[in-house]
């Protein structure tokens, strides 16, 4: 099958180009980006008309949870899948805290095999650091790699002993493979529920220090540089932890780091009147955080977007706040709350597609986040402009635990294609 993308302005972080154009798929692969406007469609291709609205490369979210297998009650990987399309999204980086966790190569070869079977997803699974993700004793990581694990982490769950990270950093090296590491010292974060400050104690709330982050994060890029390992910090949260890792980085460490949407886009005043679609690990941070995750997204120190699709049951937030699950969902607001920092004017359109699509492809190495000939045609279309309201209970998929509810946004998927094939719109 053939189509032809016409009247559409291509945006390719991966190449720079940002131009009108019309791009050509054949067999659901890219054939060309470069075909002159005005000229006949080509012989047995179908016109789709953009009517002037943005292509880009399918969005790569390097941070999501899955419910299945062991939690498919909250979301199965197919309802995660239509949340996926309807966000633009077309590759996930899956995290192994499931039941049972991904510590097993037949488990990871699984996922990948689901994901396929949607037609809508690829499913690029971490495998777990430790059995169990419970940090006790190191899985088979060099399995886990060889069945096609894209990193390793414990996912939802500091790996809090340091011999512990030393081991995993040295092991992964030699596969070629970073560890993902959650940035909260668990002795500091246990029992927390919200940033330790005036808000939690006016509300009553047992509080973390925000210091817990950055505290994990010193000591991990001392031992990335004692192994010469790989290490990435998953959804900073800190202005020190912007700082810790733009100095680290200056000095030759091997250290990446992603932030998500409510890092800098919203505050700890979220949380409001115990609003439990607010709580999220790490907790929300005050006003001046956020402006320095913002800061490190445009200056170069962050180096992905992830969603941090966190599905909960209803029945999981419907409690009091210190007992509510912690996490939100995030896969169909990943882009329009991006694009608010394009609309205020705090960064570009091309740099902020970058981080939602060949910055994470370039992390887990994928082949995914561009347009170039012979890529796969995982394609998004949308429109910067339209606006639209976040209501929990009409997101698609099934878990509505969004800590956007209510949130106007300005930029809305128009469409989603899989390996050529539309999958949404």
């Amino acid at each position: 099958m053939r189509l032809l993308f016409d009247n559409v302005r291509l945006i390719d972080p991966a190449s720079g180009l940002d131009r009108p154009g019309r791009l050509l798929v054949e067999d659901g692969v890219i054939v060309g980006t470069d075909l002159p406007n005005g000229d006949p469609v080509p012989d047995g291709a179908a016109a789709i008309d953009g009517g002037g609205a943005i292509l880009c490369p399918g969005l790569v979210d390097m941070r999501v949870a899955l419910g299945e297998p062991g939690y498919e009650y909250r979301e199965t990987i197919a309802q995660a899948a239509d949340a996926a399309s309807a966000g633009g999204v077309t590759t996930v980086g899956v995290l192994p805290n499931n039941q049972p966790a991904i510590d097993d190569p037949a488990l990871v070869r699984l996922l990948r095999a689901r994901g396929d079977e949607t037609g809508r997803l690829t499913i690029l699974p971490y495998g777990a650091v430790t059995r169990a993700c419970r940090g006790e004793e190191m899985a088979e990581l060099g399995l886990l790699r060889e069945a096609g694990a894209v990193a390793f982490t414990d996912g939802t769950k500091a790996i809090g002993d340091a011999r512990m990270m030393r081991l995993a950093l040295s092991y992964a090296r030699g596969f070629d493979a970073m560890v993902v590491q959650h940035p909260e010292d668990p002795s500091l974060s246990r029992g927390g529920v919200a940033t330790e400050g005036e808000l939690a104690t006016r509300l009553g709330l047992p509080g973390i220090p925000a210091a817990a982050e950055a505290i994990l994060v010193a000591r991990d890029l001392r031992l990335a540089r004692l192994t010469g390992g790989a290490l990435h910090v998953a959804h900073i949260s800190t202005a020190e932890t912007v700082a810790l890792i733009r100095q680290a980085k200056a000095d030759g460490i091997r250290v990446t780091c992603d932030t998500a949407p409510p890092y800098f886009d919203l505050n700890e005043t979220a949380i409001g009147d115990f609003r439990t679609y607010a709580k999220l690990s790490p907790p929300l941070r005050p006003e001046a955080d956020r402006l320095a995750i913002c800061d490190g997204l445009i200056d170069g120190t962050i180096d992905a977007i992830g969603s941090d699709h966190m599905p909960c049951d209803a029945d999981d937030k419907r409690l009091p706040f210190a007992q509510a699950m912690a996490g939100g969902v995030g896969l169909a607001t990943l882009l329009g709350v991006t694009l608010a920092r394009v609309h205020d004017g705090s960064m570009s359109l091309m740099r902020a597609l970058e981080l939602l699509t060949i910055g994470p492809a370039r992390l887990l190495r994928s082949t995914a986040g561009q347009l170039a000939s012979g890529a796969p045609a995982d394609l998004c279309l949308f429109d910067p402009d339209r606006a639209w309201k976040v209501s929990a209970g009409q997101l698609p998929g099934h878990a509505k635990n969004t800590p956007f509810d209510g949130r106007a946004l300005e930029g809305r998927v128009l469409g989603t294609w899989k390996n050529g094939r539309r999958v949404w719109g």
